[in-house]
């Protein structure tokens, strides 16, 4: 009995302190080293979006532009629909440029969160850590600093679906993806835990 009751108390401590994206999900051996996420991935593409963002009450729309200038090397531009600028950025790799941002927007806190969210969903290759299966769906999970990436595809078509950046227990963004091929996004939503900000962009 004692064993019966131990074994249960662990089960139960390794639930409570594995990633909640991870539960409910069969791990499985990786047979490829790395995913890539082909949403961003043409150097020859302006990927354009309509765009509203909400952060703290205040509400931003307009048009999401990105493009890929190099190898994990993006430009992303957000303005209003008459093309005034909200916010103007450069990313490659883990060094991140802010050429124009909006007062209101000018936060350290508000900059950091948007400079997290691009790097997770515009990174192309993400380093395989763990591979689940579950119904229809086969997650790769990769390691972000001392956080998780897990990437939900579809198991027949390969489409990315889902993106959940996770703390060692909780989620902190989750990105829901619409997505017509395996390298064209048509809506993305990205929500936070933790603040009150959440991006949603639907492409032209």
């Amino acid at each position: 009995m004692r064993i019966f009751f131990a074994s249960i108390f662990l089960a139960l401590c390794f639930l409570s302190c594995s990633p909640r994206a991870a539960r409910q999900l069969t791990e499985v051996a990786p047979t490829e080293a790395s995913y890539k996420n082909l949403y961003f991935s043409d150097l020859s593409k302006d990927y354009v979006y309509k765009a509203k963002i909400e952060v703290y009450g205040n509400s931003f729309g307009g048009i999401w532009v990105v493009k890929k200038l190099n190898q994990a090397h993006y430009r992303i531009v957000f303005t209003t629909e008459f093309g005034n600028k909200i916010f103007d950025f450069e990313l490659e790799n883990a060094d991140f440029k802010v050429n124009f941002i909006l007062p209101d927007l000018n936060k350290k806190l508000i900059i950091n969160t948007l400079k997290k969210d691009f790097q997770i969903l515009l990174k192309e290759e993400n380093q395989v850590y763990k591979k689940y299966e579950t119904a229809g769906q086969i997650v790769y999970q990769s390691k972000y600093n001392n956080r998780y990436n897990f990437h939900f595809t579809d198991a027949d078509s390969q489409t990315l679906n889902k993106i959940v950046h996770s703390g060692k227990v909780k989620e902190k963004i989750v990105m829901h993806i619409e997505a017509t091929t395996p390298t064209k996004a048509k809506k993305i939503s990205i929500q936070h835990q933790n603040i009150k900000l959440q991006i949603d962009l639907k492409a032209f």
